[in-house]
C-alpha cells in the first residue's frame, strides 16, 4: 500500500482515494426529479418545467450510462466495441441543450415572443447538428479496443476520434460558460427570495465545477496530442470526480428553493398553532369547550380549527367588551413607551381579560343580552398578535395599572 510520500507524488494514486462515487450524483439528481415530477406532469406546456425536467432527466442518464459497468453492459449488448461513447457524448449533448434552453425560458419568463422562438429553435437545431456529427465521426473512426475509463485519452490521436472527443468538450465547455455566467448575473439580481438565491448560488458553483472537468479533459487530450507528459489522471480520475461534484451540487440547486420553502411554510404554520395556545386556553375558559382533536389531521388543519374556534368564542364574549377601557389601555401601553402595533395589542388582550372576569360575574341570557356588541373585526383579525402578548403578564398588568390610574384620574362631572 503506498504511503503519504508515495501519494504525494502521484496524483492520479491520491485522487483514486478520494473519487466521488457516480451513485450521489444519481441520488441527488433522481431525487430533485421527483419533487418536480407532478409539476411536470400537471403543467407540461409550460417551457421552464419542461426544461428543467429535461435537464434532470439527462443528467440522471448521463451518470448512469457513463458508469464503466454500464458502458461494458452497453457494448457488450449491441456487440460494437465502443459505441457508449458516442451514446454518452450524445447524452451530454443533449444535456448542454437542457441547460441552455433553462437560460432561454429563465431570462423570458412567460414571454413567447418570435426572439424568444428563435433562440430555443436555434439552440435545438445546433446541439442537435453536434449529435448527428458525433455520431458521423464515430462511424469513421476506428476504435476496435474497449475502454471503459479512459477512452478519451486512448483515442486522442486517432483520426475522427479525436474530432469527435474535441467537438463534445467543446460544445459542453460553451453551454457550461453561458450558463454560469448567466446564473450568476440573475443571482446579483434584487428582489430575490433567500431559498432562490442560495439555489442559484449552488447552481453557479455546480455550472462552475463542470469547467473544471473540461479543463481536465482538454489538458489530458492536449498532453496526448502534443507528446509533453502523461497527465491522463486529469481525465480518468480529476474528471470524473468534478462532475459528480458539479451534478451534485446542481441537484441540490434546484431541491433547495423547493424544499427550504417548503420547511418554511411548514415551521410557520406550527408555529402559528403554538402561538394561538394562550389565547385559545383562554377561549376555553370562555366556551367551556375544547377545539376538534384530530391527531392524523395536517398541521394547516390543525391550524384553520384552532383559529375557527377562538373567532367562534370571541362573538359571544364581545357583548362584555368596554371599548372605553380599551381606548385607555391603548393610550396606557403608549404611555409606557410600547410601539403601536404591540400597544393595540395590549390594549385588545386587557379588554378581552376583563371581558371575561366580567361575564363570570353577571353572566346574561340570550334573551336579556343586547342585539350586538362592540365591533370585534380588530379581534378576529388579530389573534396572533393577541395571543402573543398574553404570553406577557406582567406587560399586560402594566397596562392595565396604568390604564386604572388614567381613570381615576379623569373628573366625576366628565
Amino acid at each position: 500500500m503506498p504511503g503519504p510520500a508515495q501519494l504525494a507524488l502521484d496524483p492520479a494514486g491520491l485522487l483514486s482515494r478520494f473519487s466521488v462515487s457516480f451513485w450521489l450524483p444519481i441520488a441527488a439528481l433522481a431525487i430533485a426529479l421527483a419533487i418536480k415530477l407532478p409539476s411536470l406532469v400537471k403543467m407540461w406546456r409550460d417551457p421552464l418545467l419542461r426544461a428543467v425536467g429535461g435537464l434532470l432527466l439527462f443528467a440522471c442518464a448521463v451518470f448512469v450510462f457513463a458508469y464503466p459497468s454500464t458502458i461494458s453492459w452497453t457494448n457488450r449488448v449491441t456487440g460494437v466495441p465502443n459505441i457508449s461513447a458516442p451514446w454518452v457524448y450524445s447524452l451530454l449533448t443533449a444535456l448542454c441543450a437542457s441547460w441552455l434552453l433553462l437560460i432561454v425560458a429563465w431570462r423570458n419568463g412567460t414571454d413567447r415572443s418570435r426572439s424568444t422562438r428563435r433562440a430555443a429553435r436555434w439552440v435545438v437545431v445546433v446541439y442537435a447538428g453536434v449529435v448527428v456529427v458525433l455520431w458521423v465521426l464515430f462511424a469513421l473512426a476506428d476504435v476496435p479496443v474497449e475502454r471503459t475509463r479512459d477512452l478519451d485519452t486512448y483515442y486522442a490521436r486517432t483520426p475522427f476520434m479525436r474530432e469527435e472527443i474535441l467537438l463534445y468538450l467543446l460544445a459542453h465547455t460553451a453551454a457550461c460558460s453561458v450558463t454560469a455566467r448567466l446564473i450568476w448575473n440573475w443571482v446579483r439580481t434584487d428582489g430575490l427570495d433567500a431559498w432562490l438565491r442560495w439555489g442559484l448560488r449552488l447552481l453557479g458553483i455546480g455550472y462552475g465545477t463542470n469547467l473544471l472537468f473540461d479543463a481536465a479533459k482538454l489538458t489530458a487530450v492536449g498532453a496526448r496530442w502534443t507528446g509533453t507528459g502523461r497527465l491522463d489522471w486529469l481525465s480518468t480520475e480529476l474528471a470524473p470526480s468534478a462532475a459528480c461534484v458539479s451534478a451534485t451540487l446542481v441537484a441540490i440547486g434546484f431541491i433547495l428553493p423547493h424544499g427550504g420553502q417548503y420547511l418554511r411554510e411548514r415551521w410557520r404554520v406550527r408555529a402559528d398553532h403554538w402561538r394561538l395556545r394562550p389565547l385559545y386556553r383562554l377561549m376555553r375558559t370562555v366556551s367551556g369547550g375544547r377545539a376538534p382533536f384530530a391527531p392524523r389531521s395536517t398541521a394547516e388543519l390543525r391550524l384553520i380549527r384552532r383559529e375557527t374556534f377562538i373567532r367562534d368564542a370571541l362573538l359571544p364574549l364581545s357583548r362584555y367588551l368596554d371599548e372605553e377601557l380599551r381606548a385607555r389601555a391603548h393610550e396606557a401601553a403608549l404611555g409606557l413607551g410600547f410601539e403601536p402595533g404591540r400597544a393595540k395589542a395590549l390594549a385588545a388582550a386587557v379588554t378581552m381579560l376583563d371581558a371575561v372576569d366580567a361575564r363570570e360575574r353577571s353572566p346574561r341570557t340570550d334573551s336579556t343580552a343586547p342585539p350586538s356588541g362592540p365591533d370585534t373585526a380588530y379581534l378576529l383579525q388579530e389573534i396572533q398578535a393577541v395571543s402573543r402578548v398574553l404570553r406577557r403578564p406582567d406587560d399586560i398588568e402594566a397596562v392595565r395599572a396604568r390604564a386604572t390610574a388614567l381613570a381615576e384620574s379623569v373628573p366625576a362631572h366628565e
